[in-house]
């Protein structure tokens, strides 16, 4: 047998771009990839119970040291609970620490280098030591594809746009999408058009339900409940809801009649109990058919259980493919970031509605009742519920048909890089 191909991989400082590059550097793992997997210490703290004994051989942590800076002490040296104004120093930080990472590559000697799109200077990097870089987007085709039309039109570009183009430019000459081709195809076509690369798409790489620990008493809640009478709320993890915003959603969800799970988070640091957050008495009326949990809840589980029939979610683009890959449709409320884009392609293809804002932006508890009640129990909804279960069937009955191509075409760049160094 050949020995296992050695990839270091940089996520961008964000869960939500450590944990599916998590889930790609597991399936590799089973295909003869040995990883090493780079990330700051308060990050890989954070992944490393979801390393199994399964991994524990195959997959390593790597831990990535930024300069210290008086701003940015080594708690914030993630973007889970990072006070906003601090982003910025957050990316100066990061970009800082490539003579580190540097070291790291030497170090190791990889045969590749995976990263993401935030980082140009890591393929620099990794070109200096003689290693090809493939840069792995998480968020979907039609998002990168958007950012790539607005650099290639625009008079000025802001430096994160910079980042991505020149991060796609110093890539090899394909690039990865966390995506299926089902959903996004199109989208993956126009990509591919404007970048000049080959546009590979790993699926939707969502973490194993039976790996998520916790969560027993919400399951057994949940196991009360008749088949898809049940909404799941979540904004992520990184999202916090204003009061006002926490005031519509609740009597929307009181309006819509449908049972619920809500998680609410709130920020780092602020200690609020969830009847002050909440309208006066809303957790006693609702009570025999809501659940509101304060922090966190096991969404994989969640969405995997036959009681949900809808899923109101921020439209991030993980939430999304575990949406999909479980067969539950979107009640769309964006926020932020790709999240209207994504909104808008859960309309697209049929897999969700998106709950309308008033003229001033703001959500309404009326439209948000009605949405509910659309998606998970009128007759209007049978076909975004018959399309989404077409999506998870497709999902589901692709397999590693994806993986394949991914890893021929990693081991197929691997070989050629070799060849190039000793000719």
């Amino acid at each position: 047998m050949q020995r296992p191909i050695k990839v270091l991989m940089l996520p961008w400082l964000a869960h939500g771009h450590i944990s599916p590059f998590l889930e790609l550097a597991k399936r590799l793992s089973t295909r003869n990839f040995h990883i090493h997997l780079c990330s700051t210490p308060v990050n890989l703290s954070s992944i490393k119970p979801k390393i199994s004994d399964k991994y524990s051989s195959s997959i390593e942590l790597v831990e990535l040291h930024l300069p210290s800076l008086p701003d940015l002490p080594p708690h914030y040296h993630t973007t889970k609970g990072l006070p906003p104004h601090l982003m910025n120093t957050l990316k100066v930080a990061f970009d800082m620490a490539s003579l580190g990472f540097s070291d790291i590559v030497k170090s190791l000697g990889p045969d590749l280098l995976i990263c993401d799109l935030f980082q140009p200077w890591a393929a620099e990097v990794a070109k200096s030591h003689g290693l090809p870089t493939v840069v792995f987007f998480i968020v979907g085709a039609r998002t990168i594809s958007f950012m790539f039309h607005m650099i290639k039109n625009a008079s000025t570009r802001v430096k994160d746009e910079d980042r991505v183009l020149q991060s796609v430019e110093r890539s090899s000459n394909f690039i990865l999408l966390k995506t299926f081709r089902e959903m996004d195809g199109k989208y993956m076509d126009y990509l591919s058009s404007l970048s000049g690369k080959k546009v590979l798409t790993v699926g939707p790489l969502v973490e194993d339900p039976d790996n998520m620990e916790d969560g027993d008493s919400i399951i057994e809640w949940l196991d009360k409940r008749e088949q898809s009478s049940t909404i799941f709320v979540s904004f992520g993890s990184e999202y916090f809801l204003t009061e006002k915003e926490r005031e519509e959603i609740a009597h929307g969800l009181e309006l819509s009649n449908v049972n619920f799970i809500w998680v609410i988070r709130f920020p780092v640091g602020e200690s609020i109990e969830l009847e002050e957050a909440l309208p006066k008495g809303f957790l006693e009326r609702v009570r025999d058919r809501g659940l509101v949990i304060d922090g966190w809840a096991p969404q994989g589980k969640i969405l995997e259980h036959p009681s949900i029939g809808g899923f109101v979610s921020h439209c991030g683009w993980g939430s999304l493919m575990e949406s999909m890959k479980s067969g539950v449709p979107i009640i769309a409320m964006p926020m932020l970031h790709d999240q209207p884009l994504n909104a808008r392609m859960v309309e697209e293809v049929g897999v969700g509605l998106e709950v309308k804002r008033n003229e001033s932006g703001e959500l309404e508890r009326l439209e948000i009742g009605k949405v509910i009640k659309d998606v998970v129990v009128e007759k209007d909804g049978d076909s975004v519920r018959k399309k989404t279960k077409e999506m998870s069937d497709i999902i589901r009955n692709k397999g590693e048909e994806e993986l394949d191509e991914v890893v021929d075409a990693l081991v197929q760049l691997c070989a050629r890089c070799t060849e190039q160094s000793t000719s």
